[in-house]
């Protein structure tokens, strides 16, 4: 780690005095490094030599601010605490005043994450299978927890909850991007002809992949963590699981720089996935092609997004630079998937 008084994105100095006023457990003299990842976010580890924790923070010029909402990231984490859903143990939220943007931070969680195609490849099929599943029935479980119980009624507006995400998601295409590209609009508007009725209300993730899982080193189908809710809101659950299914499509492999482990061959096919899950649940998902289709929708504009900030260098890690290839296959695939041509 680097024991230098600045780290990109952070200030050490400031972010030590805080600490010391609302960490009991810090020793001082904190050590941080970017970690892996953080195509949304930014993600640090911080020590003191006898702790370790992980800080979040916003992108740095970040131009889709729904989708970087530390505060939202910060509550759900701390009220899914005690849950069946595996969380981090959330340690504190930091002001705006502090670093200059708001930032959140949790305990650090040891486990594997895994990102790339080789992570997954290194286990053998019946392992990758059960982790999937393990995945599908921790999504379920999520949408199983009552917000009320958990002190998140009013975490978000769940009535409606479909067509604002059409139109938000449409909203920050026209706040990110950077060429005129008219499928995306033509995906909008068959997404708003399409919408059906919600399925339901629960607490969603917003952004729930086999990367945003820590799991036990020894045992892929133990998930130790969930992890990245800086999208959670109140709303259909289906729009997670059709979220997810997109994650799958091979046209969200440059968004990690073709090393996305969920597009892999390997993994249960979609319609297992989509079976396992309401098995599990107990939900109908007949209506999953409209989901998945709003799921490339949304990974289209972050992708765009991205590709947003990495043209005005503002993003940090490697690996950007195929992100803005993926926007216009994310769009044609949501289209096929809604049975229209792009």
């Amino acid at each position: 780690m680097s024991g230098a008084v600045t780290v990109d994105g952070l200030d050490l100095p400031a972010l030590e005095r805080f600490f010391a006023d609302h960490v009991p457990e810090f020793d001082g003299g904190l050590r941080a490094e970017l970690m892996h990842g953080g195509r949304s976010n930014l993600t640090y580890r911080l020590t003191d030599g006898h702790r370790t924790w992980v800080l979040r923070r916003p992108p740095l010029g970040g131009v889709t601010p729904s989708a970087h909402d530390m505060a939202r990231e910060y509550r759900v984490v701390d009220a899914l605490a005690g849950s069946a859903v595996p969380v981090a143990r959330a340690v504190v939220f930091g002001p705006a005043e502090v670093l200059g943007v708001p930032f959140a931070v949790f305990d650090h969680v040891a486990g594997a994450v895994i990102r790339t195609p080789e992570d997954l490849h290194a286990l053998p099929d019946a392992r990758i299978a059960d982790c999937a599943f393990a995945l599908v029935d921790t999504l379920a479980g999520l949408h199983a927890v009552s917000p009320d119980a958990v002190g998140l009624a009013g975490f978000g507006r769940a009535e409606g909850y479909l067509s604002r995400q059409i139109r938000r998601w449409h909203d920050q295409w026209q706040r990110v991007r950077t060429r005129e590209l008219p499928d995306v609009d033509k995906l909008h508007a068959r997404l708003a002809e399409a919408c059906p009725a919600e399925s339901g209300a629960s607490i969603v993730h917003g952004d729930f992949r086999i990367d945003n899982a820590i799991l036990a080193a020894d045992d892929p189908s133990d998930i130790r963590a969930v992890v990245d809710w800086e999208m959670a809101t109140l709303g259909d659950p289906l729009a997670d699981l059709g979220l997810h299914l997109a994650y799958a499509n091979p046209a969200f492999a440059p968004v990690l720089a073709d090393a996305a482990a969920s597009t892999s061959p390997r993994l249960p096919s979609p319609d297992r996935l989509a079976d396992r899950y309401a098995a599990t649940s107990g939900r109908d998902v007949r209506d999953l092609g409209f989901y998945t289709a709003l799921g490339l929708f949304k990974v289209a504009v972050i992708a765009e997004g991205i590709h947003a900030r990495h043209r005005q260098g503002l993003t940090r890690g490697t690996g950007f630079g195929s992100v803005g290839s993926a926007v216009e296959p994310l769009t044609a695939a949501g289209l096929r998937v809604l049975g229209g041509n792009a």
